[in-house]
C-alpha cells in the first residue's frame, strides 16, 4: 500500500447544502496495512447498522472540513488529532441521504479503540490483502430513481461487507494505493427495486 497515491491525487469537491468529513484510518498491524471501519449502531436513523469510516456532520464551531472528522472520530472511537497523520483526501462524495462527505485518508496507531455505543456498535480492522482479494469482492448494478444506473461495490471480509458511500470511497482508496482495479464487469445486474443489503 502506497500512500503517496492519496498524497498525489487532487479531489473532486462537490457541492451541497450539508457537508460532512470522514476519516479513512490505515492501521499498520504486524507490518501489513489494515484499515479500520465502524460498524454503525442498528438504532440510528441514517445507514443503520453499515460499516462506515469514523466521520460525521460539520458543526458551525468546525475550523473546516478536516477538523470535522477529527472532532467526529474523536467522539466515535477516541482517535486523538495528536496521533493521526494524515496523507490526502479522495474526491467527495454525494450520499443517498444528501450529504457530500469530504474523505481524508491519515494513518493512525494500532490500539484499542473505544467505540461511543450510541454511534458505533463495534470497531472492525481489516487487512487491506483481504480488500483486495477478487473472491472477496463483488458488484451489482441497477437503476437507481434519484442517480440513474449506478454501481454498487461490496467488499466481504472477516464476516463484515462494506458497501454503499463507504464502498465506493475504498475503492477509490484501494486503487490510488495498490494494484487493485474494479473489475470491467458486474457480477450482476438488478431489478430497481431489489432488497439493499442491510
Amino acid at each position: 500500500m502506497d500512500l503517496a497515491g492519496v498524497t498525489r491525487h487532487e479531489p473532486v469537491t462537490v457541492d451541497a447544502g450539508r457537508r460532512a468529513a470522514v476519516i479513512a484510518p490505515v492501521v499498520f498491524r504486524d507490518e501489513r496495512p489494515h484499515i479500520l471501519f465502524t460498524k454503525r449502531a442498528d438504532h440510528l436513523g441514517e445507514h443503520p447498522g453499515q460499516m462506515s469510516f469514523p466521520g460525521g456532520g460539520r458543526e458551525p464551531s468546525d475550523a473546516d472540513l478536516r477538523a470535522t472528522a477529527l472532532r467526529e472520530a474523536n467522539e466515535e472511537i477516541g482517535l486523538r488529532a495528536d496521533e493521526t497523520t494524515f496523507h490526502g483526501r479522495l474526491d467527495d462524495i454525494l450520499t443517498v441521504t444528501d450529504y457530500a462527505v469530504s474523505p481524508f485518508v491519515a494513518t493512525v496507531p494500532d490500539r484499542e479503540y473505544e467505540p461511543d455505543q450510541r454511534e458505533v456498535a463495534e470497531i472492525a480492522v481489516l487487512a487491506v490483502d483481504d480488500l483486495t482479494d477478487r473472491a472477496n469482492y463483488e458488484s451489482e448494478r441497477r437503476d437507481h430513481p434519484q442517480y440513474g444506473e449506478i454501481r454498487l461495490h461490496f467488499f466481504h471480509v472477516d464476516g463484515y461487507t462494506v458497501w454503499g458511500a463507504t464502498g465506493r470511497m475504498l475503492v477509490q482508496l484501494l486503487e490510488l494505493t495498490t494494484d487493485w482495479r474494479v473489475p470491467e464487469e458486474v457480477d450482476r445486474v438488478v431489478d430497481p427495486d431489489a432488497d439493499y443489503p442491510v
